[in-house]
């Protein structure tokens, strides 16, 4: 192995081999970077044929295609799939891209460790899906695998995906360990943190979260894997246990997880308005400060998720008021990108069309947050198809279309070459178009009562389903567009100048420091 990270094993120099571990040994970032960003769109297709078999089943009442068993395996791996499959490594992706760019260092800071933390995912995921084909089948508990139905009623291959998000938490810790030390030590003289961009403090905050709660995350699944097999009842109330502790451990972990999955894309967005805004971000450090505040609160709110499972009444009002609370923070920074669109001179390219949906459609989940916070009304959401309403409005048009305005907006500086803006624009709306049918007729049927993870349903609600499994079904294929549009950028195109967007004065590097040195070279002489 030191032989041919040295050079000198005698494949390294020709044939196929040596371009295998060119990616399998790499320690670049930006090879790394692009690994993640190949995988988690691998994921993204695949979690979305999971949805496409739910809504494929939900087009029509009544069983069609699949067995209430295995819709319930598709729920839950979809979800899975989704959150630590498809968003956190494409936004793990755009760091290990962006970061060193943004901040003047050469590299990540631990690049060997960075190549580890790619390498887990795949075997992770592998064993997460191989348990589909076993003879018990996949996990079918939903994503959230609340005990004991995660415990004594689990199909034997629940030992499997206890080891495969076991493998996705390590990778997810080295991976917020790197960023950190790369954010905090190699920074260009003069870059000082509050002049770092946006993207570089969203990452850095978001990877204090995840180092707080993926340890909590495998704690819990560690305490499943002792009950199923040791005979310990944690969460077996026979034995003494209790199963609402899951759900407590649980989310402390999930719902900061939910911030993981959209502070990155907030960093980027912040990014994208101003450059197709042709002016500075406003209010940049209320912007440092509303994302401190978010991943701070973020932590006192975990239990509006559990409204219904009897926590006395002075719980209840403590986390309503604190989940009510977090809403203020979100909007001053919903404000800061309106207010710097506010009389600038816009263009709308597809990053800025991506951004702009981002910052409406995550507006109007975050409303729907508001409704779900409210613990005297949630009593009539909770399990609904609302809350999947929810869910869906702040992770798609929020995680999945700050992921693509960033792909878009970095895209030319990647790749050397323009995209095909014609193809971007369709692909964009196509994507707007699918996603607001697919997901906005589950308000209504959510609040006329269809409960959720159920294969099939009352007649009344068949209009609805109809309108969207034919959303589901736009947005799906458009993605294919997306993977085209993308190779066509790579394999050529209009070569990209040094600043992309021209038009936008440069302003993607709006960076009042000096010329980024290479901290691991000789630093200049301090005057």
């Amino acid at each position: 192995m030191s032989a041919v990270l040295h050079g000198h094993d005698e494949h390294a120099h020709h044939g196929p081999a040596k371009g295998l571990m060119r990616w399998v040994l790499t320690t670049n970032h930006k090879d790394i970077g692009s690994m993640y960003l190949w995988f988690s769109f691998a994921m993204f297709l695949l979690g979305g044929s999971m949805a496409m078999v739910i809504r494929a089943e939900l087009f029509q009442p009544g069983l069609q295609i699949v067995e209430p068993e295995f819709f319930n395996q598709m729920t839950t791996m979809h979800g899975l799939i989704m959150v630590f499959g498809a968003v956190m490594p494409a936004f793990v992706g755009l760091a290990n891209w962006m970061l060193p760019l943004m901040i003047g260092a050469p590299d990540m800071a631990l690049p060997r460790m960075n190549n580890f933390s790619f390498w887990l995912l795949p075997f992770a995921f592998t064993m997460l899906v191989s348990t589909l084909f076993t003879e018990a089948g996949g996990p079918n508990f939903g994503w959230t695998f609340y005990a004991p139905l995660s415990t004594t009623y689990a199909p034997e291959s629940v030992t499997f995906f206890i080891f495969g998000v076991h493998m996705m938490g390590i990778s997810s810790i080295m991976g917020a360990i790197n960023v950190i030390a790369t954010v905090l030590n190699l920074r260009a003289p003069g870059m000082t943190l509050m002049k770092m961009p946006l993207f570089a403090w969203t990452w850095l905050i978001t990877a204090f979260l995840l180092i707080a709660v993926m340890p909590v995350l495998a704690g819990c699944v560690t305490m499943m894997l002792m009950d199923i097999h040791f005979g310990t009842s944690f969460f077996n109330a026979a034995g003494g246990g209790d199963p609402v502790l899951f759900q407590h451990v649980f989310w402390f972990f999930g719902h900061p997880e939910v911030y993981i999955m959209i502070l990155p894309a907030f960093g980027a967005v912040s990014a994208i308005i101003p450059a197709f805004s042709r002016k500075p971000l406003f209010g940049y450090t209320s912007m440092v400060y509303a994302t401190g505040a978010i991943a701070f609160l973020s932590f006192i709110v975990w239990a509006h998720h559990m409204f219904m499972v009897g926590i006395p009444l002075v719980g209840e009002l403590f986390f309503m008021y604190a989940t009510m609370l977090i809403a203020v923070p979100t909007g001053v920074k919903v404000f800061n990108w309106v207010a710097t669109m506010w009389q600038g001179s816009l263009t709308f390219e597809a990053p800025m069309l991506f951004s702009v949906a981002f910052v409406i459609l995550f507006t109007i989940g975050g409303f729907s947050g508001l409704m779900l916070a409210l613990a005297a009304t949630d009593v009539q959401y909770h399990d609904t198809y609302f809350v999947v309403a929810h869910f869906h409005y702040v992770l798609v048009p929020g995680a999945i279309f700050g992921i693509f305005a960033a792909a878009y907006y970095w895209l030319p500086k990647w790749t050397g070459h323009m995209y095909d803006e014609t193809l971007a624009k369709l692909h964009f709306w196509m994507s707007f178009v699918g996603m607001n049918l697919a997901f906005f007729p589950m308000h209504f049927v959510g609040l006329a009562g269809m409960p959720r993870r159920i294969p099939d349903y009352n007649l009344q609600f068949a209009d609805f389903n109809m309108v969207s499994s034919i959303g589901a079904f736009t947005f799906g294929v458009t993605q294919f567009l997306f993977l085209f549009i993308v190779i066509k950028c790579i394999r050529g195109g209009k070569p990209a100048p040094a600043k992309p967007w021209e038009g936008a004065d440069g302003l993607e590097w709006t960076l009042p420091s000096p010329a980024p040195y290479h901290t691991f070279s000789t630093p200049p002489a301090v005057k």
